[in-house]
């Protein structure tokens, strides 16, 4: 799961953690206020071409919705029968600008950074009793989670496919729940094997396995 950071040394990548967090924020409160197809595509069309930064092999990223495509009928579908063929558009505009930023922030962004810039904010949880840098971890841990189950459902959406499956793809959530539950087993083990989730304040020294 960690692999999702694809190691390069472009803008984005030199660009603070708490600053791709911060415009991701922000273009997510802007753009429901747009009202403008041509500045919704504007907006689209800059984060695509983002991901260029990311070498030869960039483009190939923006496939992480291709399982929402399925999803994405279904909304322009309602949307334009119960608005408009322009608010249908809209909202999809807006949904993949959205994921495809999010994406980017995770593919230039590492895990120990993002932590790093979350913290600040969570810190005065600390007054009640709660560690700043577990809700911090478990932020960091949902952001990278979501584009590897994503893949573990394209991933069956093709097999699926291949076997003759036909439509009925709803049968893929129950291996798609177990998927799931193995690979935040795995993830438990991993970091019990570690040590858990250390403190910044306890030396690494120590840590104890568990």
């Amino acid at each position: 799961m960690m692999t999702l950071y694809v190691h390069r040394q472009s803008w984005l990548h030199r660009q603070p953690a708490g600053l791709k967090l911060l415009v991701l924020m922000a273009t997510s409160v802007a753009l429901y206020a747009l009202t403008s197809l041509w500045t919704a595509g504007a907006a689209l069309i800059a984060v695509i071409l983002a991901y260029r930064s990311l070498g030869p092999a960039g483009w190939s990223y923006l496939w992480v919705v291709k399982p929402l495509l399925p999803m994405f009928i279904l909304i322009f579908v309602v949307q334009t029968w119960s608005q408009s063929v322009s608010a249908a558009i809209l909202m999809l505009l807006r949904m993949l600008t959205l994921i495809w930023l999010a994406n980017l922030v995770t593919l230039t962004t590492r895990m120990d950074a993002m932590m790093d810039a979350v913290m600040p904010i969570l810190s005065p949880f600390r007054r009640v009793g709660v560690a700043p840098h577990r809700i911090a971890f478990t932020v960091a841990l949902f952001v990278r989670f979501v584009p590897v189950l994503m893949a573990v459902l394209n991933s069956l959406l093709e097999a699926w496919k291949s076997r003759g499956g036909g439509r009925a793809v709803w049968r893929l959530a129950i291996p798609m729940l177990i998927n799931a539950i193995r690979m935040s087993d795995h993830v438990a083990q991993a970091l019990a094997a570690r040590g858990g989730v250390r403190s910044p304040e306890t030396p690494v020294s120590m840590v104890q396995p568990q």
